[in-house]
């Protein structure tokens, strides 16, 4: 059988000398003249740590951004992420409104904004590297757009041209995996097949990097959690995943282990790599390697294991230090266990 990849969706806690650890947009702990040295080295920290874990492709954490969406999109527009604005966002399923940045400036792309980040990603590691950022759609959902005015799809389009050369720049410095981030695809699923699937496409034209996409459920934090523990469908991954089965994308990140889809739904990826989500990140607790081999075992069912990725249901951001390790660890061990190279 052909050796299970392992590797992680993308972040990680932030060291709590850089920021307010275990919170999504934890706020900056150092001054602005440090702030570079400071992210500098926690960037080195989870290198190495995926390293020490066996990880086959090596992320930066996202430790240069607060937040996944946020720290990217500030350098494309001007934003008040101080006076944030109310608005519907992510179908509403946690809050009726969501507290969100105005965007008061026309978008424009004068050049790399992560190329330095992943230069240093890769002078620290000879592993295959991953670099991620926030999709068109996800994107959309997440701002208001003061100045322009424009609908989700109008702004999203418009972000897609601008993002497609920040990926073509970071494909061309070496980045072996792109992923771009839509939990949204998850959520408005009349609109993935009226513009998303076109958004996303757009993003990734003409990019030689392997091309991935991240679909969750969200991040594990008690709001996330308690509509997760409510929820009764989970049929979205079925309008979802047969768009992506017909497109050029090469990966597809799916939350298997903290959601109630049902595992055969991964059928419909035949022909694409899957990043089978086997860690669950809205707990604490670290899972054993013989438990994360048993969910391995579940989905190679359905995905081949020359196609299969272990991997984190979502970012590992909101989880302690303590436990984003252990679950590094357990993720890679577990993938182990399966192919053959550990003992049960």
């Amino acid at each position: 059988m052909s050796r299970i990849r392992a590797s992680i969706v993308g972040s990680l806690p932030k060291p709590s000398w850089l920021a307010e650890p275990e919170k999504l947009r934890g706020a900056w702990r150092l001054p602005p003249e440090l702030l570079a040295e400071g992210t500098d080295d926690a960037v080195k920290l989870w290198a190495d740590e995926q390293e020490r874990a066996s990880l086959d492709v090596i992320t930066d954490g996202e430790q240069r951004r607060r937040h996944y969406i946020w720290g990217f999109i500030e350098s494309l527009m001007k934003v008040d992420f101080d006076q944030l604005g109310l608005r519907k966002s992510r179908g509403q399923r946690y809050v009726q409104q969501t507290p969100a940045p105005r965007v008061l400036g026309e978008m424009q792309w004068s050049g790399p904004v992560l190329i330095e980040g992943l230069r240093f990603l890769k002078s620290r590691t000879n592993r295959p590297v991953k670099i991620t950022l926030p999709g068109p759609m996800t994107v959309a959902d997440s701002i208001i757009d003061e100045i322009g005015g424009r609908s989700d799809a109008e702004f999203a389009m418009a972000y897609a041209k601008l993002l497609n050369k920040e990926v073509r720049a970071l494909s061309e410095a070496g980045a072996d995996v792109i992923q771009i981030d839509e939990p949204c695809f998850n959520i408005y699923l009349d609109e993935v097949a009226e513009w998303g699937m076109e958004a996303l496409e757009l993003a990734f034209a003409g990019v030689t990097a392997k091309r991935a996409v991240h679909i969750c459920y969200g991040y594990g934090v008690p709001q996330v959690l308690a509509w997760k523990s409510a929820n009764k469908d989970w049929n979205q991954y079925h309008h979802t995943l047969p768009l992506l089965a017909k497109s050029t994308i090469d990966q597809v990140s799916v939350e298997c282990t903290a959601s109630g889809i049902n595992l055969e739904v991964l059928e419909l990826l035949k022909g694409k790599e899957v990043m089978v989500g086997v860690i669950d990140v809205g707990t604490e607790d670290i899972e054993t390697p013989d438990t994360v081999a048993k969910r391995i075992e579940a989905a190679l069912k359905f995905v081949p294991p020359e196609h299969m990725i272990a991997c984190t249901d979502c970012g590992l951001v909101p989880r302690s230090r303590h436990a984003a390790v252990g679950k590094m660890h357990a993720l890679a061990q577990g993938a182990a266990l399966v192919s053959g190279s550990l003992k049960r």
